[in-house]
Order: structure tokens, then sequence, then C-alpha cells
């Protein structure tokens, strides 16, 4: 098939979060399975001065310059080269997002028309399903994080060129404005999530951020699909950013990684008190608050272990974390701000990755974790439910530990189990080697997209 996805952020040219990584994954598998592959994003600061072999795109039909590059047999990246809307700092939280992303969407049905499928993402890529009208493509569109929506003003739909009738409650309008990411879900011919239980979750007043009903409506066109790990990216086996190679197979050098991590953070060089980890946005969603009233509460208890977060976001989060850090620099090392190395080295190097998302559409941290060794401890939400299995089912089968409410004190319950497990020296390997064994390729994840793609393929003129 000729697929067309339109993402906002794709690593390794720009990333925030999750969706990077996802579209990129997503993208890059589909074009080793054969299908032809597009992805389409705006060309930020930077990107050029960065990545070389990129070239003029050509005929284009377009209102400005596209470049385009080639990274892999199969899969074009073309970059939206507007410098008034794209050339700045930050991806994101600027006053005119509505108009830059309205601009983006637009670029992208101009360039849709050889697809077979169009699948854009998030509500960047919102009105991609609207503006692409009775075109002749199968329109996915597929939601990382609902309580992202693309919110504006009503006066900003006139900008959008759609018929003044889609400003209705039945498809633009919400609450008097306009909502990018449910202009996606009414417009699209099927809808994705990252998750088979997120899907679900949506359908529910505390999950779906006000959007329930639409997706109750859509529910018939609404799956999830459990993202998959990119594994020539996040491997123990070639990785240059860890200390020492291993593997389910020969896993050894998993101690000289929690050593490394030690000794870089700061950290008092202990083989016999287990190393917790945390890597994420410091914010409600990932339910940071939660993890410092655990720790403090493990910490006044006495228990014996360590913790290495690294993270950015709210910066009152960011300062309790810091605040955490400085009061126990025994126990507890935090870095504040994004370093991929150092993310690779913490997942090598723990013991436990916690994970308290109050909401977690799929989750990937999880899933390096499983890979890494590193037991994942998870609120039971969205993805995180789907891919964990929890130690109460079993050490034969079980992969990490989960826990249901959403409470210091329950997480605070879970780091026990990991502190009790630690200190079974066999039962801990058991676990560590079902995850470490688990397969999360995308390999699983492109053959459900071929299945629901196929669906919607409009048939050839």
């Amino acid at each position: 098939m000729k697929i067309l996805h339109a993402s906002s952020e794709v690593f390794p040219y720009s990333k925030t979060g999750g969706l990077a990584d996802a579209t990129a994954a997503l993208a890059k598998a589909q074009a080793v399975a054969g299908h032809a592959v597009t992805l389409v994003t705006p060309l930020y600061r930077g990107i050029r001065e960065k990545f070389d072999g990129l070239k003029p795109l050509g005929r284009a039909r377009m209102p400005t310059k596209v470049w385009r590059l080639e990274p892999s047999p199969n899969l074009t990246v073309l970059f939206i080269d507007e410098p008034e809307w794209f050339d700045r700092d930050g991806l994101y939280g600027h006053a005119d997002d509505a108009e830059r992303f309205i601009f983006f969407s637009k670029c992208v049905a101009h360039l849709a028309w050889r697809a077979e499928i169009v699948n854009a993402h998030d509500w960047q890529g919102g009105l991609v399903m609207p503006l692409l009208g009775d075109a002749p493509v199968g329109k996915v569109f597929t939601i990382h994080n609902a309580a992202y929506q693309g919110c504006f003003p009503a006066d900003k739909f006139e900008l959008t060129g759609l018929p003044k009738s889609f400003f209705d409650w039945r498809q633009l309008e919400f609450h008097g404005g306009v909502s990018f990411l449910k202009g996606g879900i009414v417009f699209a011919d099927l809808v994705t999530t990252v998750s088979p239980r997120y899907a679900r979750e949506l359908l529910t007043e505390e999950y779906g951020c006000g959007l329930e009903g639409v997706f109750q409506a859509r529910g018939d066109a609404l799956t999830g699909v459990l993202n998959g790990v990119d594994y020539t990216e996040w491997n123990t086996t070639d990785n240059p950013h860890l200390a020492a190679a291993y593997s389910a197979d020969s896993p050894d050098g998993k101690s000289l990684n929690k050593r490394a991590l030690q000794r870089e953070l700061g950290l008092p060089l202990l083989d016999g008190v287990p190393l917790l980890g945390n890597i994420s946005r410091f914010t409600d969603q990932k339910g940071i608050d939660i993890l410092l009233g655990a720790l403090e509460a493990l910490i006044g208890s006495g228990a014996a272990f360590q913790f290495a977060g690294l993270g950015s976001g709210d910066p009152l989060l960011e300062k309790a974390m810091s605040g955490l850090a400085k009061r126990h620099p025994e126990q507890v090392a935090v870095k504040v701000g994004y370093d991929t190395g150092l993310a690779h080295r913490i997942e090598a190097g723990s013991d436990f990755f916690v994970m308290p998302s109050r909401f977690e559409p799929c989750g990937l941290n999880q899933l390096y974790s499983l890979r890494y060794g590193s037991v994942p401890v998870v609120r039971a939400t969205g993805g995180l439910d789907d891919s964990v299995i929890d130690l109460g089912q079993g050490e034969a089968s079980a992969t990490g530990i989960k826990f249901a409410d959403c409470s210091a004190e329950a997480l605070g319950r879970a780091l026990g189990r990991a502190l009790s497990i630690y200190a079974r020296p066999k039962s801990l390997t058991k676990v560590r080697d079902n995850g470490m064994r688990a397969d999360f390729s995308w390999g699983q994840t492109t053959a459900e997209y071929e299945r629901l793609y196929a669906k919607i393929k409009k048939p050839a003129a």
C-alpha cells in the first residue's frame, strides 16, 4: 500500500514525547514490510543543519517549500519548510499554534493525492481528516493522548477554509470553540489509539476528557492497537550508551550497568539494595506527585533502596524531585532535563522501573524496561495494563508488578512487593527473564494496521 503519515514530531528529527518515537517506528516497520511509506512533518529549527541529504521535493503543487529525505528503503520523510510557522524554539505552546497546524494540515492534504491511506496523528493532524474531503483515500486518525485536544477560539475556524456547516456540535465545534482532535475523530474512516484498554477507557467520563460522547458515537470505528518497540534503537547488546552488553541469555552485564549508573549519578556503590528508576515528563498525568509521596514514605520507614530519576515538566514538580534528591543524596539522584544516553543507562542500570501514571494511553518506557531487565512497577491503566503481567498471576508468567488505586499508599505497597521479590534472587531472576524474552516488536502492530487499512482502502479507479 501507499501510506502517508502526518505527525507534528518524528524521531530523530523532532521530539517532545512518545508521539515522535511511535510514528517513526510504525512508519519504519511498515516500510520494512514492503509498503511505500511517506512521513510528513514540519521542518523545525535546526533540522537542516543536523541532518544531511535533504533535497527539494520539486513539483508538489504546494504553497510552500518541501524538503525530502529517504532514510531507508520504501521510506520518505517530507519536511514542510515555512519559517514563519516552524523556525522557532519549541514545537508547541505558541500563541499562534492554531494557525501553525491549520497550515500544516493543509500542506498534508495537498501532498496526499497519491496515497491510498492517510494516517494523521494527534490534534496537530486532526484537521487533515476533514480537509481531505471526498478524496479517494482511506482516512485514519490515531490518538496518542486525548488529553491534548487542540482547542481554539471559534474565530480560528474560518482559517481552515472548511464549509461553515462544519462548525457544528456534531463535527468541529466544541464548547463554543473549535477542536482539532474532535475533527479528526468525526471525519476519519477509522479511529485508532495506542492500546486496547485505552480505547475502552476513552468511552468513559473518567478518561474521555469531555469527548466520551464523541468516542461512543464512533465506537464501531474505534480500535486500540498496542504500540511496539524499535529494538534496533532500544537494545542491550549493541548499544553505545551502555557500559556493558547483556541479554536474557547472557544477563551478567546488567550488574555492571547498575554499578556504572551509581557512579555516574553519585550514588553509593552498593550491590545489595534495589535501584528504582523513572524517566518521565514531570506532570500530574505521570503520577509524579504519587511517586514523591511513596518515595518519602519508603525513606521514612528506613527501607533500603536507591532511586534514579530523569525528566522535566511542571516547575513545581521539578523542584520537588530535585529537593528530594538534595535531602537524601545517599538514596536519591534526579537529573532535570532530557538526556537520551542517560535514559538508556537508567533502563539498563535499574532493577525496577516505576510508572505510576494516572492514565497512560500506551506507554513506552515499560516496554523498554522489559527488554532491559528493569522490572516494571506500573499502575493498571491503558497500555501499562495491556503490556505487563502482574506478579499475582504467578512467577512462571509474571513480568512486573501492577497496582490499581491512584495513590501514594497503593504505589508504596507495590514498591514493597518489589523490595520483597528483590530479597528472593531466584524469583527476581525469573520475572526479569520473562520480561526480557517478551516480544513487543513492531511486526505485530504492523500486521494489525495492515488488516485495518485493508478494510477502508478505496477501490482503484
